[in-house]
């Protein structure tokens, strides 16, 4: 387990984490922003009002999620992926598991296909991205 944490590149890990958030304030703002509101039921209004979480904190703990989940993709592909092993293997990701267990916001909570399609596209858009980055960068 030493050897596969000592082959980890933090600076990948961290770089990787922030390009997901880079893609999310296009994907979620200028992009699919709207429809995702609309699909969601959620006015401006519903997601600054200061009810629950600020939404500095609910960043800071979603790129923490997002660090671990670079960390993780960073383990699963190992030191000797490239770039193009990386992006594979955040392709299969995406699609195989996140893909798949987020199958259960339409078939059990009933969620429009369409924000089926924006959430999983935007998981698929970052863990290629995390992946090519990981892997390329050793």
């Amino acid at each position: 387990m030493s050897e596969i944490l000592s082959s980890i590149n933090v600076w990948a890990v961290l770089v990787a984490a922030m390009s997901a958030f880079i893609v999310g304030w296009l994907w979620y703002g200028p992009l699919f922003g709207k429809l995702w509101m609309k699909l969601n039921g959620f006015t401006p209004e519903m997601l600054r009002d200061g009810k629950g979480m600020s939404m500095p904190l609910i960043m800071v703990l979603n790129y923490i999620a997002t660090v671990l989940a670079a960390f993780a993709i960073a383990m699963f592909i190992g030191a000797e992926a490239d770039m193009h092993f990386g992006i594979f293997a955040g392709f299969m990701i995406s699609i195989f598991w996140i893909g798949t267990s987020r199958l259960n916001d339409v078939l059990y909570e009933r969620k429009p296909w369409k924000l089926y399609f924006i959430n999983v596209g935007y998981y698929v858009v970052i863990y290629i991205i995390m992946g090519a980055v990981l892997g390329a960068w050793h």
